[in-house]
């Protein structure tokens, strides 16, 4: 899951005045299959990807992604996986909805982040500490699995005397980050089990489903204008453009926070 900004009219009726900009939730929902090449080396591919999105709050993309997985088959995979980035809403919505049966995933690109603005402070004005290099070594530890390590480096810091105040507290933070994302920070054994450990994969998808379509020169949506493209867009990528037409009726199956 990730989020993307999109330009909307201050004004309803008219393209006159400030450009408000609001968040649009996405989500992506595919199945991993392993392949093998001319090389003989397996490779995983997605297919059978189906796409959420929603104007609006995690609250807003919550029940459509939850009915969107149970649609896919959550139920009953063998191993279910979830990765996004750190914000901290989109791992609420892990807890509350998916925690039970799915393997929760950081982002290895963004915690790499975390480690590279722990990395711009560890230098803290002395020469004799590079940054490139601290962080190429603490980048190293986290992808096989040694993330202790690392926090207790940054605890070790963030503790120094040698180490200013300000960036005791970059430190800090950073440390406090990665372990509260302990558990999904364990890369090594994601690999090993054949897991992708990065989200460029909905963040692709934030490119050509939102940014390509929605964010051109001088374009300024009204919510009602917005909503009515990005559904027929959604119907179109996930193979559902035909029956958003159908004279069929539409049965929907709900599910109840608690299913």
């Amino acid at each position: 899951a990730d989020g993307v900004t999109v330009p909307f009219r201050s004004q309803s009726q008219t393209p006159k005045g400030k450009i408000v900009w609001r968040e649009v939730k996405i989500a992506l929902v595919a199945r991993l299959g392993k392949y093998k090449k001319q090389s003989g080396e397996m490779v995983t591919r997605l297919h059978q990807r189906r796409l959420v999105a929603v104007l609006g709050d995690i609250d807003d993309l919550q029940p459509r992604l939850r009915l969107e997985a149970f649609k896919q088959g959550m139920t009953t995979a063998e191993t279910v996986v979830w990765i996004s980035d750190g914000a901290r809403g989109f791992w609420r919505l892990f807890e509350q909805s998916f925690a039970r049966c799915a393997i929760g995933i950081l982002d290895f690109y963004h915690a790499a982040q975390h480690l590279w603005k722990a990395a711009s402070a560890y230098s803290d004005g002395n020469p004799a500490r590079t940054p490139q290099m601290w962080f190429k070594r603490m980048c190293h530890q986290l992808r096989h699995g040694r993330g202790k390590n690392i926090i207790q480096e940054l605890n070790w810091l963030s503790k120094s005397q040698n180490t200013s105040k300000a960036t005791q507290t970059i430190l800090r933070q950073v440390r406090d980050y990665l372990n509260t994302h302990f558990k999904h920070i364990q890369y090594r054994t994601f690999k090993k089990l054949g897991l992708p450990i990065g989200s460029g994969m909905v963040e692709s998808a934030c490119k050509w489903l939102i940014q390509q379509r929605f964010k051109g020169v001088g374009m300024r949506w009204s919510e009602d204008g917005f909503n009515h493209l990005l559904h027929l867009r959604l119907a179109w990528v996930n193979q559902r453009f035909d029956t958003l037409f159908s004279d069929e009726p539409l049965t929907l199956t709900l599910y109840s926070p608690n299913d």
